[in-house]
């Protein structure tokens, strides 16, 4: 199937896959920024609307897996969460949410700014329930990027930005 174009932040893969990506800039330093986006424990804190819970099941390292409840759509589901960690530049993380039926794999990568940091992000998602897929896209088009901007990096600006 060839690609489609949904807006600025969405790219249609095929019907099971959506490409999300986004970029913003942080009035505040790199290590500030990596610092709280890499505090997986205190994302409940710092991002209420996203994270209700993660539990640390292992770490070595720089590879940390975790089980989350998020919110997402109203609901709170569980993910399971493969992440590497990369020192000053951010984290990738290949997600399950078997409860929502999507998969994914997650980049937050952060770079050195004029203003601050930059942000890049994006989040690989495959639907896996037939209905879902169905209603994925408009949903996933219009309201998941521009919900996660307002829940995390609305707040980590909050958080940041003096």
């Amino acid at each position: 199937m060839g690609l489609l174009f949904c807006g600025l932040f969405c790219t249609i893969l095929s019907i099971n896959e959506i490409t999300l990506h986004n970029q913003w800039v942080i009035k505040a330093p790199l290590d500030d920024v990596f610092s709280i986006m890499t505090d997986f424990e205190k994302f409940p804190v710092h991002f209420p609307k996203v994270a209700q819970a993660i539990q640390i099941n292992k770490r070595e390292g720089d590879y940390v897996e975790m089980e989350a409840t998020v919110s997402s759509f109203g609901k709170d589901f569980k993910v399971k969460m493969n992440t590497q960690i990369l020192p000053g530049k951010g984290f990738i993380s290949d997600n399950d949410s078997y409860q929502f039926g999507t998969s994914g794999h997650e980049e937050l990568l952060l770079t050195k700014h004029d203003d601050g940091t930059l942000v890049d992000y994006t989040y690989q998602v495959t639907i896996h329930k037939k209905l879902l897929k169905i209603i994925a896209v408009p949903l996933i088009r219009w309201y998941s990027m521009k919900f996660w901007e307002k829940a995390v990096i609305d707040q980590l600006k909050k958080i940041l930005e003096k």
